[in-house]
């Protein structure tokens, strides 16, 4: 990152229907125009999850008109910290980028009630991350 210009996230999952969509929305939520924020998929679905959409209007975050974006080089390229969430290695890897990989479970198939738990982990890590970017 440089000091001239805010730090810059991408959030990436296979689907992009679910936990990168609610990591790059929390990150949004949480730093508002302090960090550039993406998510991906590394073989996008047509929607976001209903559940997921769900979970994330119990906390106030409306997710309904979000739809799944496919991975590019170009977003890699342009991003200081790149998250991976189950996505293998079909990420490209580019020196200087910053790339973490979070194991969560995977929100596709399930109800509203496993989505909770998926939510509340990844908004204790983008809590973290964020407090890092911000104090780095």
């Amino acid at each position: 990152m440089t000091e001239s210009r805010k730090p810059s996230v991408l959030f990436v999952c296979v689907h992009n229907a679910g936990r990168s969509q609610m990591a790059a929305a929390f990150l949004t939520h949480l730093a508002g125009n302090q960090v550039e924020v993406r998510s991906a998929g590394s073989a996008p679905a047509g929607t976001v999850n209903p559940a997921v959409v769900e979970a994330m209007a119990e906390v106030g975050i409306d997710l309904s008109a979000e739809t799944p974006k496919v991975l590019t080089m170009e977003a890699v390229q342009a991003s200081d910290v790149v998250i991976t969430m189950g996505c293998g290695d079909v990420c490209p890897v580019f020196p200087g980028t910053n790339y973490l990989d979070w194991q969560l479970d995977d929100p596709a198939g399930r109800g509203v009630e496993a989505v909770r738990a998926i939510r509340d982990e990844i908004e204790r890590r983008v809590d973290g991350l964020l407090d890092e970017l911000l104090s780095a």
